[in-house]
């Protein structure tokens, strides 16, 4: 079986999927495993990796120690074509639907596929679509690219429906890394009934109420990740997880 299919059975069985995102840069490598072994432990569905900076020569070891440290998917979620590793179970090939900067919308993809190809790496064609968070935030910056403004869900639906259409497998709703604001219920809603393909939420989500909120409003998958850094919120991953199985 795939990691898409893992995926999307994870969303028939449990209503919802719950992921965390794991950034190389932020702890060090001894401490992330021990975060993902927590993560598996705690009911969480998958692990993604990536971020918008990479300062770690250590990629592709560091995806393969946490390989082998769970059992869940790992999944790449990079910010360039520098972190890609033939470790991982799958990466989700994006493209930055919401922008106008060519280079992260065909640009990367295509100095980034040929890698992808040789490591047999399965790809889950993604779009990525940056959400008004009430701050400037590493992905908005380092994408050159606005936002969708957060009252403006018909310029989120247009999007995805265009995404839907071009074929993409997954829709991708992200406010960013340590966003003020998460992406607004209502636009979630919009977005979830105007396109029938999966939709993930991330971005400024620090408590399980609020994951569950998105699930409510359709989110097939919830992804937290800053709120993580912090050792002692690890406790609070079976909330979480309860939270969005339970949404």
């Amino acid at each position: 079986m795939n990691t898409y299919q893992t995926l999307l059975d994870i969303r028939k069985k449990r209503g919802a999927g719950y992921l965390v995102l794991i950034d190389p840069d932020k702890k060090p490598m001894n401490q992330l495993i021990a975060l993902a072994r927590t993560c598996e432990e705690q009911g969480v569905d998958g692990l993604l990796i990536g971020g918008s900076l990479l300062f770690s020569t250590e990629f592709d070891r560091f995806v393969g120690e946490v390989k082998k440290a769970v059992s869940i998917p790992v999944i790449l979620f990079p910010g360039s074509g520098r972190q890609v590793s033939g470790h991982a179970d799958a990466i989700f090939f994006m493209t930055l639907i919401s922008g106008r900067n060519p280079h992260y919308l065909i640009g990367e993809q295509v100095h980034t596929a040929p890698v992808v190809r040789s490591l047999k790496l399965e790809a889950i064609p993604t779009g990525y679509m940056l959400v008004e968070s009430g701050k400037t935030t590493a992905a908005e910056f380092m994408s050159d690219s606005k936002p969708i403004p957060r009252h403006k869900p018909e310029i989120a639906v247009a999007h995805a429906m265009a995404g839907e259409l071009l074929g993409l497998r997954l829709l991708y709703l992200e406010a960013g890394s340590g966003a003020d604001q998460s992406v607004p219920e209502s636009m979630i809603k919009a977005v979830t009934t105007s396109v029938g393909i999966p939709v993930i939420v991330g971005g400024g989500i620090r408590e399980p109420e609020a994951a569950r909120q998105k699930v409510l409003s359709g989110a097939s998958f919830v992804v937290t990740g800053t709120v993580m850094e912090d050792q002692d919120n690890h406790a609070r991953l079976g909330d979480f997880a309860a939270a969005i199985h339970a949404g």
